[in-house]
């Protein structure tokens, strides 16, 4: 497995909810991929020992932290400490691509 990728390489889609994927898994960090497509949504949840970091890089999304929602567009960074609710819904016309690192990994 190779040390470099371009994100563009893993976006997909699915009809009956957000696509995930994978990128990098270690023992302190994994990061992946959530692809929204218009009208998609992460629902509001939480990792009660986990932190996590998202980071746009297409689209724009609307991020609930804690309670407080925020539209965040390219090259934007989220994060919710652990404990922290936190999702995601894609109001607009393109697809939302996130950089997701969690850690520790799940």
């Amino acid at each position: 497995m190779s040390d470099f990728t371009h994100f563009s390489e893993h976006v997909g889609s699915r009809a009956d909810k957000h696509y995930k994927t994978t990128l990098f898994s270690g023992d302190r960090m994994m990061v992946g991929l959530n692809c929204l497509e218009p009208g998609q949504e992460q629902a509001v949840h939480d990792h009660s020992d986990q932190d996590k970091v998202y980071q746009v890089l297409e689209g724009e999304g609307v991020f609930n932290v804690g309670g407080e929602e925020r539209r965040a567009d390219v090259g934007s960074v989220i994060w919710a400490l652990a404990g922290v609710p936190h999702g995601v819904r894609n109001e607009g016309a393109d697809r939302l691509t996130l950089l997701v690192c969690i850690a520790p990994p799940p």
